[in-house]
């Protein structure tokens, strides 16, 4: 419930913190009894994206994700980029190798948050003076809770989840720093939804790139053609 902080300790960033999105579950598995070993975990993908960050009248630096901007696809997959499909492989992720004879109890938890630095200064020019005047960002997500053979890749939805981060930040440049920024519109983010009915996994979810190596920074000035400040890994 905690709104989202922002950091002004830095002459060159901006930084913000939002409040986490935490998803936890007790899964009670049958036994196995084939050689078979199945995987329970979270999935992760971002549905959609807005992250724009305005300076003055002279245009926007803004974070995007081509393929799903173009509606070329649904989501793009938010794992950490080493576990695919996986969100990730510490908590996240129990494997259960069989033959097993009994039942097995466990939990998996996840966490999300947004934590990111932006420059006071508009980011393709060789100035220092901070011209930044809004922040503006709204990404939603499905998490899925899924169990997976791995042997025969059967996928099994257990939960689905929806969740969206939005962040609205106002700033004054001509202030000290430390009392440039202020949180405006709403102060808490609306709670995830848990569907009743299980919603498919895209394919591109499962599998490379991830958002984080698809998004592109791009320079939208108010007159001028776009320019690409940080391309896609």
């Amino acid at each position: 419930q905690c709104p989202t902080r922002i950091d002004e300790t830095s002459t060159i960033v901006l930084r913000y913190k939002t409040p986490y999105f935490k998803a936890s579950a007790r899964v009670v598995m049958p036994p196995i009894p084939r050689h078979e070993t199945w995987v329970v975990g979270w999935i992760q993908a971002c549905n959609q994206m807005e992250f724009f960050n305005t300076y003055s009248d002279l245009g926007m630096s803004s974070w995007e994700l081509p393929d799903l901007r173009e509606g070329r696809v649904k989501a793009i997959s938010d794992s950490d980029g080493v576990s695919y499909p996986w969100y990730g492989n510490t908590t996240e992720t129990v494997t259960l190798v069989g033959p097993t004879n009994k039942m097995s109890r466990f939990s998996v938890s996840m966490n999300d948050n947004f934590y990111p630095s932006v420059t006071w200064a508009v980011p393709v020019s060789d100035s220092n003076v901070p011209l930044l005047t809004r922040i503006k960002r709204d990404q939603s997500f499905t998490t899925w809770l899924v169990a997976m053979n791995t042997t025969t890749k059967e996928k099994i939805i257990l939960q689905t989840i929806k969740w969206r981060m939005r962040v609205d930040i106002e700033v004054d440049p001509l202030q000290l720093l430390g009392q440039r920024a202020r949180l405006v519109g709403r102060t808490q983010q609306e709670q995830p939804r848990i569907l009743s009915r299980m919603e498919p996994i895209p394919p591109n979810a499962l599998v490379k790139p991830n958002a984080n190596d698809a998004q592109v920074l791009m320079w939208r000035p108010k007159r001028g053609p776009p320019l690409v400040v940080i391309p896609p890994k």
